[in-house]
């Protein structure tokens, strides 16, 4: 929005490019406010790659709730590190777990400025809120009750890094999240390590998942296509389409095809089946008739209006 603010004040061109354009962009490129330039080969008339979607259902009901890796990815994993090549595996969720969970009462240890819970990160022992980033110590025992049954439920990016250096124990990995690059040019060095071999394979939440080209990425694995579906958002399959599509397009950039595949409990959602396929303008269509039916963009236009105060009566009365 602001190049094309710019743009328009300079009276300069802009290029918009994706391979997944956000609905409105596509919108105003079929109503010929954009004009719509088109690439459809990869370079050199690389294949995509190939994509299957994994039903984590029947992965459950056969080896128990707990599955990271499913039977599939693990397979492909193995391949890929015994064939001297590269993978990348998603999961848009940091940390090692999303909940302190008490067995004896059934409380959840909150955030208690945001009342979400408090998500575990194993490596530095803290147990924070990914909103405001209030931290304690991970506890021993319950909070609320005393009970020293304490539970983690939910995966993170950290837990995953855990289960492929269990799966794999020669490979080199690394994770690439917001607790792994704070410090200043941490993400390039990690980045330009992978481009250079030294490292095999590469987990991460959705910075992985754009604009990198490693050749020898021949494997996307993504744990948990789900994440993004249950948001309380409307454009929730919209971005899962591209996170899904995007990533995918990591593998097979060089002289071997690309294999991708995804862990869903949703198999049959359309937003994960039109990833499968990297059908753009299927998604497109299906997913404006639905914005169609309920009124939002890109038919309209939304405004959204926030008022925060130090206590719910300043804040009403601001409003």
């Amino acid at each position: 929005d602001v190049a094309l603010v710019r743009a328009q004040r300079a009276g300069a061109l802009v290029i918009l490019g994706s391979a997944t354009p956000s609905l409105e962009s596509y919108q105003n490129a079929v109503t010929g406010r954009y004009r719509l330039v088109e690439l459809r080969r990869r370079v050199q008339d690389r294949p995509m790659a190939s994509v299957h979607v994994v039903d984590m259902r029947a992965e459950y009901a056969e080896r128990g709730p707990d599955v990271v890796l499913s039977s599939a990815l693990a397979a492909a994993l193995r391949a890929r590190m015994a064939a001297g090549e590269q993978a990348v595996v998603l999961l848009n969720r940091r940390g090692f777990a999303t909940t302190i969970l008490c067995r004896r009462c059934g409380e959840t240890v909150e955030c208690p400025q945001c009342s979400v819970a408090l998500t575990v990160h194993k490596g530095a022992r803290r147990a924070r809120c990914h909103y405001c980033d209030h931290a304690v110590p991970l506890p021993e025992a319950c909070p609320s009750c005393g009970g020293l049954v304490i539970e983690y439920e939910g995966i993170g990016t950290e837990r995953v890094e855990a289960e492929l250096s269990a799966l794999l124990p020669d490979a080199r990995i690394a994770r690439v999240d917001r607790d792994t690059i704070q410090k200043r040019g941490a993400i390039a060095t990690i980045l330009a390590r992978f481009a250079a071999r030294t490292i095999d394979v590469l987990v991460g939440t959705q910075m992985i998942a754009k604009g990198h080209d490693f050749p020898q990425v021949t494997l996307v694995g993504v744990i948990s296509a789900d994440v993004g579906l249950g948001m309380a958002d409307f454009r929730a399959s919209e971005r899962t389409f591209q996170l899904l599509t995007q990533v995918a397009g990591r593998a097979g950039r060089g002289d071997q095809p690309g294999e991708a595949l995804i862990q869903t409990l949703h198999p049959d959602h359309y937003s994960i089946g039109l990833a499968r396929t990297q059908n753009y303008l299927a998604f497109f269509e299906r997913e404006v008739e639905y914005r169609r039916r309920l009124q939002y963009p890109p038919l309209v236009s939304l405004v959204n209006v926030i008022v925060r105060g130090s206590t719910e009566r300043e804040a009403a009365a601001g409003a």
